[in-house]
Formats: C-alpha cells, structure tokens, sequence
C-alpha cells in the first residue's frame, strides 16, 4: 500500500512520505529504557505476589521444604530482576523501589534465618505457615504499594 501512495504523490512527497511513515513504524516498535525497566519491575512484582500466594496456600507435606525452597529462590530471582531495573527509572520511581525492594528483601531475609534456626519438627506446620503469613504481609507493606498500573 505504501508503494501505490508513494508512486501516485510527485517525488519530493513521496520521499517525504516514506520518511515519516518509516518514522512512525520505528516509533511504534521501540520502549524506551525506562519503559522497559518500569515493565521489568512490575512483571517480577507480580511475580513475587503469585509465589507468596502460592507458598502461603501450600499444606504440610514431604514436599513442602522444596516447595518452599523452589519459591523463595523465585522471589530471589525477582529481586535481582528489580534491583537490575532500578538505575533505569525515573529518579522519583528509582527510590521509591528501591526502598520498597530493600525493606522486602531484608524482611525476607530475617523470616527466613527465623524459620531455619527455630524449627522444630513438633510446630513445623505452624511455624512454615507462620513465616509465609509474615512474607505476604512484608510484600504488602514494601512492593504491592509499587504503582504499576
């Protein structure tokens, strides 16, 4: 369509023409960086949201440790992927999720070491349910405020 819009338009518009419909592909195709950082941050926030709601629903079980495990190094992971995006927001949107990504990294670094150095096989249950409690309310406190709608 581009060519018989072209070859109908004398040449200096037709020239004219294909540069600004090349402009406006080009345009269309491209985030810039800190669009794709905003979309990095939000998409591992809502990563970590479905692992914690994923973790806090699960059952005592033999699998239960690895499950656990296989989610917090997915929350890990999210983390990284945060902390890699930062330095590409807007400065305003760079401390708001920094603060939010350390005060949630370090709370889910103090529910961990509690749950590893105090469990006890008779409150296992109780207390890997007690810990999962207290990751989603960190996550509710620090990263769900996070805009990104």
């Amino acid at each position: 369509m581009k060519i018989l819009l072209t070859s109908r338009l004398p040449p200096r518009l037709s020239a004219i023409a294909a540069v600004v419909l090349g402009a406006l592909a080009l345009s269309a195709c491209g985030e810039s960086a800190k669009e794709k950082a905003n979309a990095q941050v939000c998409g591992a926030r809502k990563d970590i949201s479905k692992r914690i709601e994923t973790l806090t629903g699960l059952g005592l079980s033999t699998n239960l440790p690895s499950q656990v495990k296989t989610g917090v190094e997915a929350i890990a992971d999210d983390i990284t992927k945060i902390k890699n995006a930062e330095g590409k927001l807007e400065p305003a949107r760079r401390a708001q999720v920094e603060t939010a990504t350390r005060t949630f990294e370090t709370r889910l670094n103090s529910i961990l070491t509690g749950l590893t150095s105090n469990l006890s096989l008779s409150n296992a249950e109780a207390q890997f349910k007690s810990a999962l409690s207290d990751l989603g309310t960190s996550y509710k406190q620090t990263l769900a405020p996070v805009n990104c709608s």
